[in-house]
């Protein structure tokens, strides 16, 4: 899986390749730019002490319902002797590790970060259910010192909110520890979490922390695998594909260069295929996804696929499926059908063809990210008992 490596894609070097007409090296150096984008590694390590609601949010994260197949098990003993790890459900090479309880006897904190493989993480969540303690800030100390990143998150935050706390008494209450003041710790970020409603407190801004603060080519990664907690994060989905579209029109261009008939259509179709069934499982509309979020939401799966509007949401993507609605927009059937016959004109026909594969693939896409990207907000809507129209 991917991890280190250089991603960024050179322009300049992919149009001097097109301008000396070396269309193979473009396309290959196209095809593993995209490859290694979607191979992205995350290790994600959730901790905190015995009942602190590491495994909740492990599941919550991954838009599972404690009871659901594959769920972290819970429960207020320690269940997590072991580092298990919990890859998300539609993107395996990122993974949540729900850690130890760092305040076991059976863990003690100054063997903590060796005995949970402490080099294989890109970031730790450290986790509460009420004050943090002094296990909790020796390991953030242990993983400052190491210069990695850690963030504190205070769980559980509806049970106070029911006893008639407020969000600032709480946050002030979590934040008054002996154990922070001593080590430094005077004003510490602490987000205030829900793992039943993502939507609400500060999970979106845990989020908008942490792609501020990772890597550019990890925060690709961490978007993809977040549940859509609000209509912002359905819009940063939409414009990280659309930002691959260009790219994925020059592999379609590449293949219009080989002079063979019924090769380029073959091939535009082949690659909508397989990205428009990565904006399925991106926007979380493929029927697993949608069984899952009726599950946490307690939202009826029919309802929320009554709201959906596209042919293209839970559904199997496929060949004939992608057909069929392109030959239903008029401007895509023509510049197919442009594409294939400019071909047999003599010295400009491969560069026509080229072009018109480029706007077939380009135009076909955005059609269909735009239709996912609406019933996306559609189906958030409706998850939280809204107006799906408003």
């Amino acid at each position: 899986i991917a991890d280190s490596f250089d991603i960024e894609l050179d322009i300049d070097d992919i149009k001097e390749k097109l301008q000396n007409n070396d269309f193979a090296a473009a396309v290959a150096k196209i095809q593993s730019y995209l490859k290694k984008q979607n191979e992205i590694a995350l290790n994600i390590g959730v901790a905190g002490e015995c009942g602190s609601g590491k495994s909740t949010f492990v599941n919550a994260i991954r838009g599972l319902a404690n009871s659901a197949e594959g769920a972290a098990p819970t429960n207020c003993v320690e269940t997590t002797m072991e580092v298990k790890f919990y890859p998300h459900p539609n993107y395996p090479n990122i993974i949540f590790w729900d850690l130890p309880g760092d305040g076991t006897t059976k863990f003690p904190a100054h063997k903590y970060l060796k005995h949970v493989g402490f080099e294989r993480f890109d970031f730790f969540i450290i986790i509460s259910a009420d004050r943090f303690r002094e296990n909790d800030v020796k390991l953030a100390l242990e993983i400052k010192r190491m210069q990695k990143k850690f963030y504190f998150v205070r769980s559980k935050i509806d049970h106070n909110l029911r006893d008639e706390e407020d969000d600032q008494r709480i946050r002030e209450n979590c934040c008054h520890s002996k154990y922070l003041k001593q080590q430094g710790f005077e004003s510490p970020q602490v987000f205030l979490v829900s793992s039943f409603e993502l939507q609400k407190h500060d999970f979106s801004l845990l989020y908008e922390t942490l792609e501020k603060e990772l890597p550019e080519h990890k925060r690709h990664a961490l978007l993809l695998a977040m549940p859509n907690i609000n209509l912002e994060i359905i819009e940063k989905k939409k414009e990280a594909f659309q930002a691959n579209i260009k790219y994925v029109s020059m592999l379609s261009g590449g293949a219009a260069a080989v002079p063979v008939p019924g090769l380029s259509t073959t091939v535009d179709v082949a690659l909508m295929v397989c990205h428009v069934t990565r904006y399925v499982f991106g926007f979380g509309l493929d029927l697993a996804s949608l069984k899952r979020l009726s599950n946490t939401s307690d939202v009826p799966l029919e309802a929320l696929l009554d709201v959906i509007i596209s042919p293209l949401a839970a559904k199997e993507i496929t060949v004939d499926l992608v057909m069929k609605l392109l030959s239903q927009t008029a401007s895509t059937v023509v510049c197919m059908a442009a594409e294939e016959l400019s071909r047999f004109i003599p010295f400009l026909g491969i560069p026509l063809s080229m072009s018109f594969s480029v706007a077939t693939t380009y135009r076909g896409l955005k059609m269909f990210l735009n239709m996912l990207a609406d019933d996306a907000q559609r189906v958030f809507k409706k998850s939280l008992g809204l107006n799906p129209s408003v």
